[in-house]
């Protein structure tokens, strides 16, 4: 029943994008053409049909947009069906840019008419879609009936997830442990591990949840044999989710399952070398065209305000924690304390012309050389002097997750305001969440999103840029 239903929906889902789509095509067509000739007759427009049903069907192959229905939740869905809009749109002005865009029906009033009715009515269909899968999940067709195997904090929590998110097509029927003062809800106790395939075979369970701990290895595979050999899904729980991990990625090496304890979209060869090619475009753009005029001046005007170097080079952490010098406008007037003390507001080591170029990030553009060389990136955490590094590590567990990425010329932390002087720990402590929070979930988009902040916020001023 739930393999019907899970096909049902599936069907429903291409069916209605497709009626949807095409929907948004003729209504652009008669909204474009003048003349009002019939779509169906027009030999010119047919082909592009076809061109923009094919092209959809492989953006949704490409996403996976319609695996897993009953289990992806509304965020899932919508971040899937953007994720294909978006590749969709792509692939069409790439074939309207091969094939001409006065070849066929294909025009640019037609390309944005329909793809932007596309967008709105395949939104509101999602809507829809989205309530009758959750009503009738939960009441006109069978959940899936599952048991947890085992006790204990994770049973437990799996047990108020099936219970608070009915909607995802589980129906929890009981729990299976050697001891039964283990489980904490009494009255679905449905006795010790061994009986437990009896009675998933005599009851139609469709799929078992295993919380035992890699002590009872025994107990596990007992059980993974019985399932399979009666094709009942067994799934295991990793013990390791008790200890506050929470892993995101499993590969295979061979046979042996390998959790990861956070994903890195940068360890990817592909993500690393778009990253990279973006860093050099980027840098050679800002030096050709702002660097290469802008120093002269800057220069003359920090050696008529103060004496010492135009730039100034400090060592600062980078990848993997190995040191390298780091290049800015010299802001400050010489002094001994510029390896150890940070700037703070009013500091008066600070030069009149150094504020300005602080409170507008001027003084950074020098590190599009070191972006060049390899030692930054234009987007990533923020590099720490060397004593920093070392008296935060001590203080702070995850201080250096960050250093698995090149150091940025901005960052996450900086464009949420977590720049400037970090006068306590629980500042640095905010500082390195985002830093984190960027590795696990960089993309090329972040990183764009994170360039504009940066020069939006630098135009309008920020209060703890000094």
């Amino acid at each position: 029943m739930v393999h019907r239903y899970a096909t049902f929906i599936k069907t429903i889902n291409l069916t209605f994008d497709y009626i949807v789509l095409n929907m948004s095509m003729v209504i652009a067509y008669y909204i474009v053409d003048k003349v009002h000739i019939l779509w169906a007759t027009n030999k010119d427009y047919l082909p592009i049909v076809l061109v923009f049903n094919l092209t959809w069907l492989l953006s949704a192959n490409l996403t996976r947009l319609y695996d897993k229905a009953l289990n992806r939740d509304a965020v899932n869905t919508y971040r899937s069906v953007i994720k294909t809009y978006l590749i969709f749109v792509a692939l069409i002005c790439i074939i309207v840019t091969v094939i001409g865009i006065k070849a066929y029906y294909i025009t640019r009033g037609y390309l944005i008419y329909s793809c932007a009715l596309f967008a709105v009515t395949l939104w509101i269909w999602k809507l829809i879609f989205l309530s009758i899968r959750k009503s009738n999940r939960a009441s006109l067709y069978d959940a899936r009936k599952v048991i947890i195997v085992g006790s204990g904090r994770i049973s437990n929590d799996l047990h108020s997830f099936f219970r608070g998110n009915p909607d995802r097509g589980y129906k929890l029927v009981g729990f299976f442990d050697d001891d039964p003062d283990a489980v904490s809800d009494k009255v679905k106790y449905l006795g010790p591990v061994d009986d437990c395939i009896d009675y998933v075979l005599s009851n139609k369970i469709d799929e078992i949840f295993c919380t035992l701990p890699v002590s009872e290895s025994r107990k596990i595979e007992g059980l993974l044999s019985g399932a399979e050999k009666n094709l009942i899904r067994f799934r295991i729980v990793p013990e390791y989710y008790d200890y506050g991990i929470k892993p995101v990625l499993i590969q295979s090496f061979g046979h042996i399952p390998v959790i990861s304890v956070r994903a890195e979209p940068l360890e990817s060869m592909l993500n690393r070398f778009l990253k990279r090619l973006f860093d050099i475009s980027f840098s050679l753009f800002i030096i050709i065209f702002f660097f290469s005029w802008l120093y002269p001046i800057l220069a003359i005007l920090i050696k008529l305000e103060s004496k010492g170097p135009v730039l100034f080079k400090q060592l600062r952490s980078g990848r993997d924690n190995n040191p390298f010098w780091c290049y800015k406008f010299r802001s400050m007037r010489v002094n001994k304390d510029s390896d150890k003390v940070q700037a703070t507001r009013n500091d008066k080591r600070i030069t009149k012309l150094g504020a300005f170029m602080r409170r507008t990030s001027i003084d950074e553009l020098p590190q599009f050389f070191n972006v060049l060389m390899g030692n930054m990136s234009i987007v990533g955490p923020r590099p720490h002097m060397l004593s920093h590094t070392i008296q935060y590590s001590q203080l702070i567990d995850r201080f250096m997750v960050r250093h698995f990425l090149k150091p940025g010329i901005t960052g996450w932390a900086q464009v949420k305001g977590l720049r400037g002087e970090t006068r306590t720990t629980e500042a640095m402590m905010q500082r390195v969440e985002a830093d984190v929070w960027y590795l696990e979930n960089w993309s090329f988009l972040l990183d764009l999103k994170i360039i504009f902040l940066t020069v939006w916020n630098s135009l309008r001023g920020e209060e703890n840029a000094f």
